[in-house]
């Protein structure tokens, strides 16, 4: 039983870890962008933990335009990128400039016959359904589609976390079997004597 418990801990944890790390890591797509529009949304759900604060200096409303950048990607999927800042918030991108960006977006506008292609970084998931938005942190021309991404950032990160993860799992385990280990067993063996000892009564009788 205990092993299961420990199975299901570490699953449940892992799963947790893959779920934050892959909503707030930034992520790259190469696009080409056909457009900008302003969506009025309503923020009063409880789909508001997708979306960031009001952009800053602005009022906390629960009911706000929400900048958005359309694009296609090389294999013609729609991919569209909301456009908000992060502030000193979680995630920690220091997002500061949606304006700009957003400007910015509207001058690298293209369409297929003369495409331009852009590599967008993000940040979050895109859900039709429940209608939430990767939010773009920043907007850079490459020179055509087969421009190579290598996620540099991500990799350093996730070495230094997996590192940081086998380090207090070795010492954890270390812990466990010095000071939990020998306490179970003898739990487990008085467990077991006091069982014998009230089978011994009842065999008596």
């Amino acid at each position: 039983m205990l092993t299961k418990l420990k199975w299901i801990f570490g699953l449940l944890l892992f799963v947790t870890v893959f779920v934050v790390l892959h909503y707030n890591l930034p992520q790259r797509d190469i696009v080409r962008i056909t457009g900008t529009e302003v969506l009025r949304k309503d923020f009063s759900g409880w789909t508001r933990m997708f979306y960031a604060k009001p952009d800053t200096g602005d009022a906390l409303s629960f009911n706000r335009d929400l900048r958005l950048i359309n694009s296609v990607k090389i294999n013609g999927k729609v991919s569209v990128y909301r456009n908000e800042d992060t502030g000193f918030d979680w995630p920690p991108y220091f997002k500061l400039d949606s304006s700009n960006l957003q400007a910015q977006a509207e001058d690298a506008i293209s369409n297929r016959d003369k495409p331009e292609w852009y590599v967008v970084r993000h940040y979050g998931w895109r859900n039709t359904f429940l209608s939430i938005y990767p939010n773009a942190v920043s907007i850079k021309p490459i020179s055509g589609p087969e421009v190579r991404l290598i996620p540099w950032f991500n990799s350093v990160l996730l070495t230094a976390l997996a590192a940081l993860f086998w380090a207090v799992y070795v010492r954890a385990r270390g812990f466990w079997s010095r000071r939990i280990n020998p306490v179970i067993e003898n739990i487990d063996a008085a467990a077991d004597e006091t069982t014998s000892r009230i089978g011994g009564w009842f065999r008596r009788k």
